[in-house]
């Protein structure tokens, strides 16, 4: 599976890339046909100002998950844990 990272309007240091990628490479366990998985990370004015959007393509379709939190670690274990539970009733979905 193909993880592609996005930092809009600033550069994202390699301990966070790396934190990203260990974290969403898991969801692959859940869903076999994954195309590819696109992560883009924002600032917002917000006190909760890192945000983060998960995009996830799956043949015939794409999941999308975007989550806020104090630090862009906590937003991706957020989107991950929803899209762990999109995934499993995706494949249920499909394979009844």
């Amino acid at each position: 599976m193909e993880i592609k990272v996005q930092s809009i309007k600033f550069d994202a240091d390699q301990k966070l890339l790396d934190y990203i990628d260990k974290k969403v490479s898991k969801i692959e366990k859940f869903y076999d046909g994954i195309v590819r998985t696109e992560v883009d990370l924002s600032l917002l004015a917000d006190p909760q100002n890192k945000n983060v959007k998960v995009h996830v393509f799956i043949p015939g379709n794409e999941l999308v998950v975007e989550r806020n939190n104090d630090t862009f670690e906590g937003a991706v274990n957020d989107c991950v844990t929803t899209l762990k539970d999109l995934l499993v009733s995706e494949k249920e979905r499909r394979y009844k």
